[in-house]
């Protein structure tokens, strides 16, 4: 199972092409690599991205991230592994739904 965590861009790297972009996650800045985007995906500053060891997967809307971001703290919480399977299913149910989505637009 992989995890991907939902960044905001800060700004892009200077003298990496576009390639590398500073992201917030939770208030802790990194360096995180776009070249794995679509073309059309291009991210700048403002875009919220996924993020999986250091390489960003896909561009998603603020609500998008908030929404993992929420479940992801839920995981993290006194019910712990009680809540990972409820978690897991809605997290599963919202990238179907913004998969179906962004193939119909």
């Amino acid at each position: 199972m992989c995890l991907a965590i939902p960044g905001h861009i800060v700004e892009l790297v200077d003298g990496t092409n576009g390639q590398l972009v500073l992201v917030d996650v939770l208030g802790v800045c990194r360096n995180i690599n776009v070249g794995l985007l679509e073309e059309d995906d291009v991210a700048g500053p403002g875009d919220w991205i996924l993020i999986h060891m250091g390489f960003a997967l896909s561009k998603v809307t603020e609500a998008e991230a908030a929404a993992c971001l929420d479940g992801l703290q839920m995981m993290g919480s006194s019910g712990g592994a009680d809540n990972f399977k409820a978690v897991g299913a809605d997290l599963d149910q919202s990238i179907s739904t913004v998969d179906v989505e962004r193939r119909t637009a």
